[in-house]
């Protein structure tokens, strides 16, 4: 049995311990909701503009244009693909950063060209030890996401795309399907395909309603496809610090009923070990007086 003075340090070291977790937990939670209403104060905009992409993939359905899906779609074979992956800047989160992680090595490695756009220090780490060529290197933080970072990376995947050194603009974030359930995904924002834009009227009898873009559709479309990308990549942000928060609420919340459960059991140690002592203390007292009366 250890002493108590080791029991006594082991205790307070686990006490340290449970502070610090509960503390983590504590600024995660904050930080989650202040995330939540950052995105709400704005999704009514951005959701705005995706259905007036939807109107204008509705109602000019022969339209051709650089943002859209072409009809005659090239070869995957043949694409550059640009992966906007997305982790954390810190660990203690669970299994966050490696479901991400995950799911992007499975994406690399299908035949497309591909270009990396590592979002959080951990992903740049992870693909800098294994020697993945990436760009846009320690540029961008997960952290505190904002509308000016997410129109900054917007622009430049965009200036790319109007290049033509990318074919296609993808985003491998984590989505918090539920506080319990959070999953990778894989998801494509450009070019638009006219499958993922389904019209939905408001009411089956309602008469065709019929849209003047002026000048043309093919420009409004041009003009509204920026703020479409810089929406997508702040809702996908916030989407992915909020289940980054969610996961370490969790792992925290965890170790912290952990730590709890291991003081309970040392404090049964210690309260044994004082027992013992004070049991040998009081036998060695009556033993030395007997031998005191002989």
């Amino acid at each position: 049995m250890a002493s108590m003075q080791e029991i006594r340090g082991h205790i307070r070291s686990v006490q340290e311990t449970w502070k610090i977790t509960n503390a983590m937990y504590l600024i995660s939670s904050n930080n989650l909701r202040k995330a939540r209403k950052q995105l709400a104060d704005v999704k009514p905009y951005f959701e705005k503009v995706e259905t007036t992409i939807t109107d204008i993939i509705h109602y000019s359905p022969m339209m051709s244009h650089q943002f859209l899906e072409p009809f005659d779609i090239v070869a995957q074979s043949k694409r550059t693909v640009g992966y906007v992956v997305i982790t954390g800047d810190k660990g203690l989160a669970g299994a966050y950063n490696h479901n991400v992680l995950r799911l992007a090595e499975k994406a690399i490695a299908q035949p497309p060209h591909c270009r990396l756009f590592p979002v959080g220090q951990v992903g740049v780490a992870w693909f800098r030890e294994r020697n993945i060529p990436m760009e846009l290197e320690s540029e961008y933080t997960a952290q505190s996401p904002n509308l000016p970072r997410a129109r900054s990376l917007g622009r430049f995947l965009l200036e790319e795309f109007y290049a033509g050194r990318l074919d296609e603009i993808r985003v491998i974030f984590t989505e918090m399907v539920t506080p319990m359930k959070l999953e990778p995904r894989n998801v494509k924002l450009l070019p638009l395909d006219r499958k993922e834009y389904p019209w939905k009227p408001i009411r089956r009898d309602a008469p065709a309603e019929q849209f003047t873009y002026v000048p043309s559709a093919e420009v409004v479309l041009t003009k509204l496809v920026p703020y479409y990308l810089t929406g997508m990549l702040f809702s996908i942000l916030v989407e992915s610090y909020c289940s980054e928060q969610q996961a370490r609420m969790s792992a925290m919340d965890s170790s912290t009923k952990n730590a709890r459960d291991l003081l309970r059991q040392l404090n049964l140690e210690y309260n044994r070990a004082r027992q013992a002592a004070i049991t040998q203390e009081i036998t060695e007292v009556v033993g030395g007086a007997q031998a005191g009366d002989q």
